[in-house]
């Protein structure tokens, strides 16, 4: 990645990953993806507003752990992407504790996922889903963190 300006908005009860954490997850993605430029930021909330953004854009009024919001999708060449990666750490901890995962791989997995999104990837068929999680697999593995889809019960 030639450039990333990533910006952490700590708005829930908790510390989460560092800056340098979430910005190591997020270049791992953009280079997987292509991306040169980006702007993110990452907003860690409470469960009342990662319910209440899901059930506004999502249409499921419950708390979930990452939403991904991009911007400027039509951007001629040369501009950053942009985007807003939302993160709920109460669902983070609960999921990581229910899956019997280290933390920081969940946190990981997340990040990179939701940067996945901002790139223009989803999983809503059964091809792209495949796709994405076979490279978000490839690019944990890199990062010495086990596949999140081995034992999922989410």
């Amino acid at each position: 990645m030639k450039h990333l300006d990533l910006t952490v908005q700590r708005l829930a009860d908790t510390d989460g990953p560092s800056q340098d954490d979430f910005r190591q997850w997020a270049t791992v993605a953009f280079d997987a993806a292509g991306v040169v430029l980006a702007e993110v930021t990452v907003r860690l909330v409470a469960p009342d507003e990662s319910a209440q953004l899901n059930g506004a854009y999502r249409d499921k009024p419950r708390a979930t752990n990452v939403l991904s919001f991009g911007y400027g999708d039509a951007l001629p060449p040369g501009e950053p992407l942009v985007g807003d990666l939302v993160i709920c750490p109460a669902v983070v901890q609960r999921e990581a504790a229910e899956q019997g995962k280290p933390i920081d791989h969940h946190w990981a997995h997340l990040t990179i996922h939701g940067v996945l999104h901002l790139c223009g990837m989803d999983h809503i068929d059964n091809h792209e889903a495949a796709r994405m999680e076979a490279l978000e697999k490839r690019l944990l593995a890199g990062l010495n963190i086990a596949d999140p889809y081995l034992d999922d019960v989410a």
